[in-house]
């Protein structure tokens, strides 16, 4: 269905465009121009990852600095950078063989500067290269010896191998280009438009050069082994501490952001005290100790990939574990070539004792295959111990996340004297690196004024009982409230797949009670008991109750499951609710129904209610932006990836859009793509299919977009704008030749390192002392021309609170700096399923919660895909599970995922 087909109900009156130039009419044509452009070339839907025609959409400028608020002082995690105008010289650096780590490409470079100290001097004295570990090579003064014509200087660098045999490099060094300063300190003076990314990388390569070769780097921070602390997380696993540095452009200066940092590394230790703390062996005994295949297949899922070191010769050999193998030591033959010429069968056990004179303790346990696979090379695992410094890829389980939320959790106050400690331990100034290339690195942390919005008020209660209520540090409640739009439940059912010794009838009735009188005090009014209360057993058993339901009571509107905590059946109950017979479910914790509060009830209500269509709450119109002064939608969006190392499950896009003036209601679409992409391939159809939904549901065509698209690192919002922003209005234009309306593109991030930290303790809020909810900052840690903001939406509990980062990367609609800022907090206050502000708005939220929920969807469709042996790159194998993700017609319009 086309919107020509639906009468417009409202004349489309657009915003003035922003000053845009260099765009071509075609898709770039601001939405005022009434007249049709021509129709994209359709290759551009279908392909998308064929760049745009020649046009680039550049982000808007800021248009002015926010104004509203109660200013406040505050105290960020960025230090000021003072940069010597003039030029750096960058060099391509090849290293034959290629293919090493980047610790191992640091020690041939070093090596190479020790070696030829002739080459890096000049007559004032020696040059102290940086490097970045891959292919540049950054200097203060040009290299006398490296013209700047296309010679190359060749060296030859030898390293000692650990295990005694010397390794020969040879580094390839040729002149790539001069790097102005000037154009850097033009841009973040404000004087020019971009900043310049190889002058801004050269300086951070400057300043990470000395951590790079005293610490452990991952990703932009930088680990050291534990010294005076452990915290061991299980399963072989513990934390280490380190911090995060990197460089980045400001307003007037460059800031140097540094915070501390934790993640989970190996612990060092024999591989057969690491199986035992994995698999939960207690005793080893001996010749006894076999593995069964569940133990088996588990411990070589974590081993694979990881660097072993032997310990049964005198030369330390690392190798990489590639598989576990079937047979244990004993029975695993391999081909040995005796001195003859002639090649025997031997075991590895009969093989160690011969050659070694070792008799394995172990032999009733598997071997290690490391190396390449074909090679079969087998170690037993009592020589092997786990090579210390590797950090942890894979998915923490939920008891190590938990452990290592305990462990890293700091009040603000803490963490603040923490990066101060960070600070004056680096030493930046002492550094011969960044003297050499005149950067000075501020000690002290940048105060910087910020705002604390004023909350939106909200609205409960129907037509004739309106309440209104103002939140408070982020935080309101709903005593003697009832939900703006409560929905009435009659035909109900519970399922219980705790065992009835855990959950007896007598819980069950209780909680079915006071769940009754609690929603019936919201507004929500549950009209009589449930039609059916049964305990089940097993996961299988949920399909047939569910047909079972669907049949016996057509009518039914929820299914309330009580489970015992982690379980498959959660998967397979929103599984059948969602996609197969479209009906509202809601799991339960058994623990809450044995001991449930009236708050935990109330909280369960506010999901439940939006489930079933109702609405909890609204932002008072009279106080919501000039925004919303004609129909606007609200989309937001996000891409989840697979975890570390999982190179066949997709990745997941999903778009939430509003349907409702509010906003308070929100539908889903979600689609499958190629792993690890953060363009949404599939943008077009997604808008297309929202818009048409808006439209059905509203009886208007939305004037303005608005979209909150989370998900996406800093180096992708240029490829998400050029790809996205034309998905979009292509969506528009297919719906309608000339349907322009305004676009307001803000990209969220939380995945950063910037912490606020009150100046003045009485401005402190909650038990860990952080910022108020409300906090906003668009000034002096900001990007130098780009419109850009922290905010921190919510009142932090545990641990120092995180702003959220908001990039407006694209604005038909003319928005201040104020309205942005404004309409971003108070989508924070809309979010369904609490009392609280959250700490990003409220669309881009739920685009998280529809791409966790459908990867419940396709749990046993991503199992058949790891199964298949065949790696196929088309997107065949991805059919059944497009189709796992799609949900139910009756789930649609719901928000079924709350």
């Amino acid at each position: 269905m086309t919107m020509t087909e639906l009468q417009s109900s409202a004349p489309v009156t657009m915003p003035p465009p922003p000053d845009t130039t260099l765009i071509p009419p075609d898709l770039s044509t601001p939405p005022d121009s009434r007249e049709c452009s021509q129709s994209p070339p359709p290759s551009l839907s279908s392909s998308p990852t064929s760049a745009p025609p020649n046009h680039k959409f550049t982000a808007p400028r800021r248009p002015a600095l926010g104004q509203e608020g109660r200013t406040i002082s505050l105290r960020a995690n960025h230090l000021e950078v003072s940069v010597r105008p003039g030029y750096i010289y960058q060099y391509r650096v090849s290293i034959m063989p290629g293919g090493c780590p980047r610790r191992v490409n640091r020690e041939i470079v070093r090596t190479m500067v020790d070696a030829y100290a002739q080459v890096w001097r000049t007559s004032a004295g020696p040059i102290l290269p940086v490097y970045d570990g891959r292919d540049n090579l950054y200097t203060v003064e040009p290299v006398p010896s490296i013209g700047e014509s296309q010679e190359k200087l060749k060296l030859e660098v030898t390293l000692a191998g650990p295990d005694g045999r010397d390794r020969v490099f040879t580094v390839d060094i040729k002149f790539e280009m001069q790097i102005s300063l000037y154009e850097l300190i033009a841009s973040i003076e404000g004087r020019a438009r971009d900043v310049p990314e190889d002058a801004a990388f050269a300086l951070d390569v400057v300043l990470r050069h000395l951590p790079s070769m005293l610490y452990t780097p991952v990703g932009r921070s930088f680990f050291s082994p534990p010294t005076n602390y452990y915290h061991p997380l299980g399963g072989g696993r513990e934390v280490w501490f380190g911090f995060h540095q990197s460089v980045r452009p400001s307003h007037w200066k460059m800031t140097l952001n540094i915070d501390v940092s934790a993640t989970a590394f190996y612990k060092a230790q024999p591989v057969i005290d690491f199986t035992a703390e994995l698999l939960d062996i207690r005793h080893l005994d001996g010749d006894r100790v076999q593995l069964n295949d569940t133990q088996r297949s588990r411990l070589a899922k974590e081993l694979k990939g990881l660097k072993v070191e032997i310990t049964h010769s005198q030369i330390a050999r690392k190798y990489r574990v590639c598989n576990l193998t079937r047979r244990s030591a004993q029975m695993q033959c391999f081909p040995l070539q005796l001195e003859n010429g002639q090649t025997v069968e031997c075991t590895v056990a009969k093989f160690f004792l011969d050659k070694y004179g070792i008799k394995l303790r172990y032999p009733g346990l598997p071997c290690l295959q490391v190396g390449q696979e074909h090679k079969h090379t087998y170690l037993p695992m009592e020589v092997c111990k786990i090579v210390p410094g590797q950090r942890c890829l894979k998915k923490l389980t939920d008891m190590q996340t938990s452990t290592m939320i305990k462990a890293t959790a700091r009040s603000a106050p803490d963490r603040e004297r923490e990066i101060r400690n960070l600070i004056s331990k680096a030493d930046f100034n002492n550094d011969p690196y960044i003297k050499q290339f005149g950067l000075d690195v501020s000690q002290k942390m940048m105060d910087t004024p910020g705002r604390i919005l004023k909350p939106p008020t909200l609205q409960y209660g129907g037509r004739n009982d309106r309440r209104f209520t103002i939140p408070t540090q982020g935080v309101w409640d709903m005593r003697d409230k009832q939900f703006y739009q409560g929905t009435t439940i009659k035909d109900w059912a519970i399922a219980c797949f705790t065992p009835q010794q855990s959950v007896k009838p007598q819980d069950l009735k209780n909680f079915v009670d006071r769940l009754i009188q609690i929603s019936e005090t919201l507004g929500m009014r549950i009209v009589r008991e449930p039609s059916f209360c049964k305990y089940i057993h097993d996961a299988s058993n949920v399909q047939p109750m569910f047909t079972y339901l669907r049949n016996e009571f057509p009518e039914l509107q929820l299914i309330i499951v009580v489970l015992p905590g982690k379980t498959p059946v959660y998967a397979e109950v929103k599984r059948m609710g969602d996609s197969v017979l479209g009906v509202a479910t809601q799991c339960i914790k058994s623990k809450n129904v044995i001991r449930s509060t009236a708050q935990m009830l109330s909280n369960l209500c506010l999901k439940i209610n939006a489930k079933l269509g109702g609405i909890n709450t609204i932002l008072v119109p009279e106080n919501r932006p000039a925004l919303f002064k004609e129909p606007v939608v609200f989309l937001g969006a996000t891409v989840t990836h697979p975890p570390a190392g999982d190179n066949k499950k997709p990745s997941i896009a999903a778009l939430v859009s509003s349907v409702d003036a509010h906003p308070s209601a929100y539908s889903a679409v979600v689609r499958i793509q190629q792993a690890r992409k953060d363009v949404i391939n599939a943008l077009s159809g997604m808008v297309k299919e929202s818009l048409v939904n808006f439209y059905q549901q509203t009886g208007f065509k939305p004037h303005r977009i608005v979209m909150y698209r989370d998900g996406v690192s800093e180096g992708q919002f240029h490829a998400v704008l050029q790809f996205e922003l034309l998905a979009i209005r292509q969506a528009c234009m297919d719906l309608e030749q000339d349907y322009r309306p305004g676009i307001t593109f803000i990209v969220v991030q939380k995945r950063h390192h910037t912490r606020l930290f009150c100046s003045d303790q009485r401005d402190q809020s909650g038990r860990a002392g952080n910022v108020p909810a409300g906090t906003t900052v668009d000034a002096n840690i900001t990007h130098p021309t780009e419109n850009d903001f922290y905010l921190c939406s919510h009142q932090g509990i545990q641990g120092t609170s995180r702003p959220s980062y908001y990039r407006c990367l694209w604005d038909d609609n003319g928005l201040s700096a104020d309205e942005i800022q404004n309409l971003t907090y108070q989508l924070c206050h809309t979010y369904a399923r609490c009392t609280r502000s959250v700490s990003i708005p409220a669309p881009a939220y739920y685009a998280h919660l529809v791409a966790i929920r459908a990867r419940y969807h396709i749990i046993d469709k991503e199992h058949d895909v790891e199964s298949t042996a065949f790696e196929t790159n088309d997107e065949s194998r991805f059919v059944g599970i497009e189709k796992a993700v799609q949900v139910h017609e009756a789930s649609k319009n719901v928000m079924y995922f709350a």
